[in-house]
């Protein structure tokens, strides 16, 4: 994902771009039901990835994340020459993201299993992290 930060001071104010790396925690008991596919497990892999695939990945790979007050969000050469823009309601730092991505991928798992943590790196050494615990009314 490219980003760039409104009214930063500093190089973060240009756009620029990042390998970022996502990734969630579930908490849950374990199927226990002999003969059945998903014995042992809380949910299968496999639904983690697609539900993480469809809610995030598939909206912002390779795309830039502008904020919405920003001019660029409103620049026709921007809007014509990238295919992914994604215009947000605040501004795309790694925090806010991570919060943003909480609010898409939580509502998505079934009963029995709750979304714990989820931590977005931005870099090899600047990430961010939200844990259920920290966030309960």
């Amino acid at each position: 994902m490219a980003h760039a930060l409104h009214k930063y001071q500093g190089p973060c104010k240009n756009i620029h771009g990042h390998t970022y790396h996502f990734s969630v925690t579930l908490i849950g008991l374990p199927k226990q039901e002999e003969g059945c596919s998903k014995d042992g497990m809380v949910t299968d892999f496999g639904n983690i990835k697609r539900i993480v695939q469809e809610a995030v990945i598939d909206k912002f790979d390779h795309a830039l994340l502008l904020n919405h007050k920003s001019p660029l969000s409103n620049s026709k050469d921007i809007r014509d020459e990238c295919e992914k823009l994604v215009v947000l309601p605040f501004q795309p730092t790694c925090e806010n993201l991570l919060i943003y991505f909480v609010s898409l991928v939580r509502k998505k798992f079934t009963s029995g299993q709750e979304l714990i943590s989820e931590r977005l790196d931005e870099t090899t050494n600047s990430y961010a992290e939200w844990f259920l615990l920290d966030n309960q009314d």
